[in-house]
């Protein structure tokens, strides 16, 4: 059999997101900020507790925003997990900053606080630090290393909205935070993002970079009788209808929330036992931390064994994935001075890591089979 009958992934979608978009086309008003944008917006803001939630094409976009807001100049260093997606770090070495790769613990694998202290320098501009999995990092340490130096935190949240540390949401400790509503996320409309502002004083200029470099908030405000260009900046508004799209699921935000939750509770009670038998690691979840239920994956005994399993699945019509390779044995992560040993825990999970289909819609008998192959699996060795 090589017909995937059960995909790694399928978009959450309701059924209510194309009522919600004929609303915005009927509206007159599908381009940004519109009706649903400014939902959208409100929504976040008072379920995280931000200053300031603005809506953006792209995890990305928002990733390059925050980049804008702190100045990044060439020759500023900044601090980045090895094991991350590559737009965590390139958003700001598009503004001339040397990247500075962290390793992971291999627990959670978010960044190892206890190494920052070794890759801090005068030059060092920002830390931007990953949730790996919706599973928070160690952020009350993490802050205070970064206030001893004075050095501004980014969190890239893409996985983990409504996550929480000690009770408090993710995404509203650094200075910025950013989120994903890409296809594969929890929450979608496609591709989209968003930037969140916890510091106030940064609010207006956000709202600049990401109009074209220009006051128009302002004037939609009333607040200048005209706009012009003031500052740098892009388009980083996506359309209404996108907004209107996301709108949907924000509305029904508990119900995805506990489906996920269940097809990731299922997965870890009934493969623990499987997993001890053949030392498999399971995702951690520290007792202090609430998960987004983002993705569930398995940290296999070697390379050659998720190879095979991967096979082996696919016979099954399962597609199972591996995540990040190491960022700084990249093509690029060499030019800045990545070498092999010098992340040695992401080096070695990276291989061994494989994600088993994960999505709202997934099934009870899709995920038994799932199960059910992992199971059957006897290639060990």
């Amino acid at each position: 059999m090589t017909q995937l009958r059960i995909p790694f992934n399928k978009p959450t979608f309701l059924g209510t997101e194309l009522d919600f978009v004929r609303e915005s086309i009927a509206n007159s008003h599908i381009s940004g900020d519109g009706v649903f944008t400014e939902k959208c917006s409100r929504f976040l803001e008072a379920r995280l507790g931000v200053s300031k939630a603005l809506l953006t094409t792209s995890c990305t976009h928002a990733l390059e925003m925050a980049a804008l807001l702190l100045d990044i100049q060439p020759g500023d260093e900044v601090i980045v997990p090895s094991f991350t997606f590559v737009t965590s770090i390139n958003a700001f070495v598009l503004r001339g900053a040397k990247p500075v790769f962290a390793d992971i613990h291999p627990d959670t694998l978010n960044l190892d606080e206890g190494q920052l202290a070794d890759l801090i320098t005068e030059r060092t501009k920002a830390i931007v630090l990953v949730h790996y999995a919706g599973v928070a990092c160690e952020m009350e340490a993490i802050m205070a290393i970064a206030r001893k130096h004075g050095i501004a935190v980014v969190e890239d949240a893409a996985h983990a909205l409504f996550s929480r540390y000690k009770g408090r949401c993710l995404g509203t400790y650094g200075e910025f935070a950013t989120l994903s509503f890409h296809e594969t996320k929890n929450f979608t409309c496609g591709e989209g993002g968003a930037l969140l502002v916890n510091d106030e004083a940064h609010i207006e200029r956000a709202e600049i970079i990401r109009e074209k470099g220009t006051n128009r908030s302002r004037f939609f405000r009333g607040q200048v009788d005209k706009y012009t260009w003031v500052d740098l900046g892009s388009s980083y508004l996506p359309s209404d209808m996108l907004a209107a799209y996301l709108w949907a699921q924000f509305e029904k935000a508990s119900l995805i929330q506990a489906r996920r939750r269940e097809v990731w509770q299922c997965y870890f009670e009934r493969l623990e036992a499987w997993a001890a038998k053949h030392d498999v690691g399971l995702p951690t979840v520290p007792a202090d931390v609430e998960q987004s239920y983002h993705m569930f994956y398995l940290l296999l005994p070697s390379l050659s064994v998720r190879t095979a399993l991967i096979k082996r699945l696919k016979q099954r019509g399962i597609l199972s994935v591996f995540h990040y390779l190491p960022l700084h044995l990249s093509a690029m992560g060499q030019r800045f001075g990545g070498k092999a040993g010098d992340c040695p825990v992401t080096e070695d999970l990276s291989d061994r890591l494989l994600r088993l289909p994960f999505y709202y819609h997934l099934t009870q008998s899709e995920q038994d089979e799932v199960i059910s192959a992992l199971c059957d699996f006897e290639e060990w060795d």
